[in-house]
């Protein structure tokens, strides 16, 4: 099998990766629109790396204006095996602090504004996302966490709201205390439902900024507290990515898994009804199978 490529999708406050040597701005062209940014090419101890600045350089994106379903087909399409997600969130429990990050393997998608698959009339494809998080990459970056001295939790369900406001009080304690979430953010739906159709493995690591509303001692969410938190976490998460991408380079294998093989059933549409057109732009996402 060819080697491995990580891919590298960073938010509020990740807008590149140090330490990339050949490091290059590349366009791609997708057929679902423009990705968020160009994508930056390189390699990192001679493993070859790709990262996206969701939100783009300079921050002009908003959660729900981010072109999801051509950003991860960009990735797949310039050889991206596994998805790294780094993005900040609020906390609904007190032990995951600001400051620390959490890997989650849960999500629950409150998003409504935004195409959520690369499929559909022409040909319809169901992929399961019942366990949404690559768990291989999930080891990975918890041992990266621990070598790299940052406080991390292993596991987590993550809501993923509309946005571009916070959370209501009312809405905080729900998802809280009725609904069991851990983290809250806006971007990792339907992000982490169309890697999986892509066949890509997928992993977050989710840094805490803020308490949300929830918490009675920290009041509502501020944005001026959340930019200082973002930088020690922006710093830690390159930290991070140095940490982990030797553990994930080299000749790629089977994943055990199985997100590589995710759309192996899941296509319904019959040969001969396949509407020619949509197959043609799943070229990368769907290739394998079409």
């Amino acid at each position: 099998m060819a080697n491995a490529m990580i891919g590298v999708i960073g938010g509020s406050g990740v807008y590149d990766i140090d330490g990339l040597k050949g490091a290059e701005w590349v366009e791609v062209e997708t057929p679902w629109g423009k990705p968020s940014d160009s994508i930056l090419r390189g390699s990192l101890d001679g493993i070859e790396m790709a990262f996206l600045p969701r939100h783009g350089r300079g921050h002009i994106q908003t959660p729900s204006s981010i072109n999801y379903r051509a950003n991860i087909d960009a990735l797949k399409r310039i050889g991206v095996t596994d998805v790294i997600s780094v993005s900040a969130c609020g906390s609904f429990r007190e032990e995951m602090a600001p400051g620390h990050f959490v890997i989650t393997d849960q999500f629950i998608d409150r998003t409504f504004g935004r195409e959520k698959s690369f499929f559909g009339p022409g040909c319809v494809g169901h992929v399961s996302v019942a366990h949404p998080v690559c768990s291989r990459l999930g080891n990975a970056l918890e041992a990266a966490c621990k070598s790299s001295g940052i406080t991390a939790h292993r596991g987590g369900t993550y809501l993923a709201m509309e946005g571009p406001q916070f959370s209501s009080l009312a809405e905080s304690k729900m998802y809280r205390e009725v609904w069991g979430c851990d983290v809250i953010g806006m971007t990792n739906m339907p992000e982490a439902k169309l890697a999986r159709e892509a066949e890509l493995c997928y992993a977050t690591v989710a840094m805490v900024t803020d308490y949300d509303s929830w918490h009675p001692d920290h009041g509502e969410v501020d944005v001026t507290s959340i930019i200082q938190v973002l930088t020690g976490n922006s710093a830690n998460a390159k930290s991070l990515i140095a940490q982990v991408a030797p553990s994930l380079g080299g000749e790629r294998t089977v994943c055990p898994s199985g997100c590589d093989r995710a759309l192996e059933y899941a296509i319904m549409t019959a040969p001969d009804h396949r509407d020619a057109t949509l197959v043609a732009k799943l070229d990368a996402v769907a290739g394998r199978i079409l």
